[in-house]
């Protein structure tokens, strides 16, 4: 594995410097792995080499905020537009013009809004355990079981506490979360190093990272989750809700932060799409199933080759 910063500088945005971590052929196919919250490019590691041992040129970032990249101070700099914009500078610094798009969690969501919105920079399309924003939105409104499990949301709109609160102990809370929300022994205590180190990084300027992450949510919810009727900070909305490049959905149907009732109709969201359970596994289901879920990325890829 390479360790690389790369400037996500379009033609739309000045951008963000990444932290990158690149294996594979300088000539395959890109892949880009997206992580979500509360990982970095580490979440990963089960497939980085996997993948570039079958041809692939493989980049995980970590994503705007996280780990080693740059931190912008403002809650608004974690619009999903910019998100999606340094997905496409580091397409555009790859040298190429489209990229597969895979990703969990956040990640997830940021590879669905660039498939609505910029289908010409994905060949294909792989989403871990995200449904469709539009699904999201109306199951959070409506279906009490997932407005119960989506409770963080409203936490991490208040300013500061959720930060004190999660680094308390060492992360104590948060890595609970992790290690209670998967199968046992998912985490190993050395992952959990990894992870309270990148939680634990600031930039030079002294902007925490756990501070960046939770801009996330608070940038892409805001007042909308507190019962208001604006949205604090909005993104300009995709023309189409349609996802128009192949797609393919693994979900772990024991996820405890997300209900399984969400996959079906976000699949049906997808011209081409298809979508695989994995019956045993959580939300954390590239840790938990490495082998299965790096089988179904390569045949899937593949058919595009």
């Amino acid at each position: 594995m390479q360790h690389l910063f790369i400037q996500t500088k379009t033609e739309r945005s000045p951008g963000v410097k990444l932290h990158v971590v690149a294996a594979g052929p300088a000539d395959g196919p890109l892949v880009i792995l997206l992580h979500g919250f509360p990982e970095f490019w580490y979440g990963w590691r089960k497939q980085i080499d996997d993948l570039a041992a079958a041809g692939y040129r493989v980049w995980a970032p970590d994503q705007r905020g996280y780990n080693l990249s740059e931190k912008p101070a403002n809650v608004a700099d974690y619009r999903v537009d910019k998100l999606v914009e340094d997905v496409i500078g580091l397409i555009e610094a790859a040298g190429v013009e489209k990229a597969f798009i895979v990703g969990h969690d956040w990640g997830a969501l940021v590879a669905w809004w660039l498939a609505m919105t910029h289908p010409g920079r994905i060949r294909r399309l792989v989403i871990l355990n995200v449904p469709h924003p539009s699904v999201m939105a109306r199951f959070i409104a409506t279906h009490p079981r997932q407005t119960f499990r989506s409770w963080y949301i409203y936490f991490f709109q208040v300013p500061k506490l959720p930060e004190w609160v999660l680094r308390l102990g060492n992360w104590r809370a948060l890595s609970q979360m992790m290690q209670r929300s998967s199968r046992p022994g998912t985490f190993s205590d050395e992952d959990m190093r990894c992870y309270r180190e990148a939680w634990t990084q600031s930039d030079r300027y002294g902007m925490p990272a756990f501070r960046a992450m939770v801009n996330w949510y608070r940038a892409a919810f805001g007042r909308a989750t507190l019962g208001r009727a604006s949205v604090q900070h909005p993104s300009a909305p995709p023309a189409s809700r349609r996802v128009t490049v192949p797609t393919l959905m693994i979900w772990g149907r024991q996820d405890t932060a997300l209900v399984s009732d969400m996959a079906q109709p976000s699949i049906e969201r997808c011209d081409q799409g298809k979508l695989v359970y994995l019956h045993q596994a959580t939300h954390w289901v590239q840790h938990e199933e490495p082998a299965r879920v790096n089988a179904l990325l390569k045949e899937f890829l593949q058919d595009e080759r």
